[in-house]
């Protein structure tokens, strides 16, 4: 059966419209999303193909209020030779810019660009070849990232070289439009970023409009990639620190069970919204009522 033809779905949060975009698909090693979880447990959420790849979205959002129009995360972009799409079994045939476009929207349009952190499949779509040069998809966005991100992004060590790509990042700083973002902080009005560091470095959260009326939504990046992987054990081999990650995962599910927050899920390859509660000891995702077709 042939995948359903993409269309965007939105939900509300206070005055902020949230549409759910697609940079297409990629598949990873499904022991290495799983982390310690045994494959007879992970396998019935995450079927696998032959080589025990899972099917993983590139989901950006975007958050729109006002004159504001934000693109949160990018996708991985299609600055890639045929050795790594087949590597990774990226498909895309539905892309960033493709989908901003069908929301009505030129790529001029879009305000600012919020990373949660600087891996090459969260910011590779944020750079694109024009006239033999690199430069900034949208060019009249303000982008952001954790400072700590960009910083290993430009000059990335041994262990971490495999994650991050350089050039994802310089075009952007070259033009002007980079701005690094030190621990929590407030990026625009209703939008905050809260460092939850242990998948990487300096990922982070981001909320939208947690302290006006109306519900709050939350950006889990790989922090919770997917609407499977909200117990708090549940932490991908990925992770460069197990231990901040669980701790930072725990604290994160618990407030946002705590206060019924939207949930906004990159990598979970049908379901972009997902209210996390407390069934118990353990998490339940529960679907979110009023989702705009």
């Amino acid at each position: 059966m042939s995948e359903p033809a993409w269309e965007p779905r939105s939900v509300s949060a206070g005055d902020w419209k949230i549409t759910a975009l697609s940079d297409g698909f990629m598949r990873l090693d499904g022991g290495s999303m799983w982390g310690v979880v045994p494959k007879n447990l992970w396998e019935g959420m995450t079927p696998s193909a032959e080589d025990n790849t899972i099917r993983l979205a590139l989901r950006p959002f975007l958050a729109e209020r006002g004159d504001v129009k934000a693109v949160i995360e990018v996708g991985i972009g299609d600055r890639w030779e045929d050795k790594w799409k087949s590597i990774y079994h990226i498909e895309r045939e539905t892309t960033l810019e493709s989908s901003v476009r069908a929301c009505g929207l030129a790529l001029e349009d879009i305000t600012h660009v919020i990373a949660s952190h600087c891996h090459f499949d969260h910011i590779g779509a944020q750079v694109v070849e024009r006239d033999g040069k690199l430069a900034p998809l949208f060019p009249r966005a303000q982008h952001y990232a954790p400072a700590i991100e960009i910083a290993i992004a430009k000059k990335p060590d041994h262990v971490r070289r495999a994650s991050y790509r350089p050039e994802d990042l310089l075009a952007v700083d070259e033009a002007g439009l980079l701005n690094s973002v030190d621990g929590d902080a407030e990026i625009l009005p209703g939008i905050r970023m809260y460092e939850a560091a242990g998948h990487s470095d300096g990922v982070s959260v981001i909320t939208i409009n947690e302290d006006e009326d109306g519900e709050t939504a939350i950006f889990w990046a790989d922090v919770v990639p997917t609407g499977y992987h909200i117990q708090p054990p549940f932490i991908m081999a990925y992770d460069i620190d197990v231990v901040r990650s669980f701790n930072n995962r725990s604290k994160w599910l618990e407030r946002a069970a705590e206060n019924q927050w939207i949930g906004l899920f990159y990598h979970d390859p049908s379901r972009p919204f997902g209210r996390v509660t407390k069934d118990g000891k353990r998490y339940r995702l529960d679907a979110i009522e009023g989702v705009l077709a």
